[in-house]
């Protein structure tokens, strides 16, 4: 009788292990064996425009073969690959538009936004035809707008991505500065130049912060384009550039493998 007992009761033990087992391999299961796809979302400085080499199928979001985000994926394979950045995306378009790659296979994701909401391309305009009080002053206006709104629209961003994506690795690729200062240089006076470097120093800022309290990683581009700025004799950046104007300010190829892809590299 009390053999019978043992085995009973090493049957039950034996019974729930495996009940235990095979309830925590289904919850395993139910995790993606492995998160490496890639999902590149952004403006047009994820886009690549400026690069040159557009993909007919991007249409005016001028996704280039030459953007940092096919760089990447062509060095390093992931498993898959959607690139849904789009030139002249403000943070509202990224959540509207951008996002539906994003599921719990994907390990990776990168994004630049935040420009454009600022009015990154009025205050451009503004310091290339107007006077450097008219250029200080729209600085002025779009620094006040990064202080009071765009943390807010920043964090809607973020929120999404990780509700989509909760095993990626998050990088949010900041701005350049665009001048080397302190050489002569044709076109923008000094002032301008100066200011329009504080104000990206000042954008940057607030993308780190803002990643930083969401557990992102801050890619901070102004290391790896210094040395490339305009004015510098080798820039990696394009000045008005009137056969093109929509790529006037923004990372040519060598930007883009050089200052762009070092930095998600590093951070990924």
């Amino acid at each position: 009788m009390r053999r019978s007992r043992i085995v009973g009761f090493l049957s039950s033990l034996l019974l729930a292990a495996g009940a235990t087992l095979t309830g925590a391999a289904a919850a395993q299961a139910a995790q993606p064996a492995v998160a490496d796809g890639y999902v590149a979302l952004g403006d047009s400085y994820s886009s690549g425009l400026g690069a040159g080499s557009y993909l007919s199928s991007s249409g005016d979001c001028k996704r280039s073969t030459r953007a940092y985000p096919a760089l990447w994926e062509a060095a390093h394979a992931p498993s898959t690959f959607h690139f849904t950045a789009c030139a002249g995306a403000r943070t509202g378009d990224v959540v509207s538009g951008q996002l539906g790659p994003l599921d719990s296979s994907t390990g990776l994701v990168s994004v630049t936004v935040g420009g454009n909401d600022a009015g990154f391309a009025d205050v451009m305009t503004t310091c290339v035809f107007q006077s450097d009080s008219a250029c200080l002053s729209r600085i002025d206006t779009a620094r006040a707008y990064v202080d009071t709104s765009l943390s807010g629209r920043l964090d809607t961003v973020y929120t999404a991505i990780r509700d989509k994506a909760p095993h990626a690795r998050v990088v949010v690729l900041g701005y350049p500065r665009f001048y080397r200062l302190g050489t002569f240089c044709v076109g923008l006076s000094e002032t301008k130049r100066q200011a329009i470097n504080d104000a990206s120093d000042h954008l940057n800022a607030a993308l780190a912060k803002r990643a930083a309290d969401h557990g992102f990683t801050f890619g901070d581009v102004r290391s790896t384009f210094a040395g490339h700025e305009i004015c510098s004799g080798d820039s990696w950046l394009h000045s008005v550039k009137w056969s093109n104007i929509g790529e006037s300010y923004h990372p040519n190829a060598a930007g883009q493998s050089g200052g762009y892809l070092p930095a998600l590299t590093s951070a990924a």
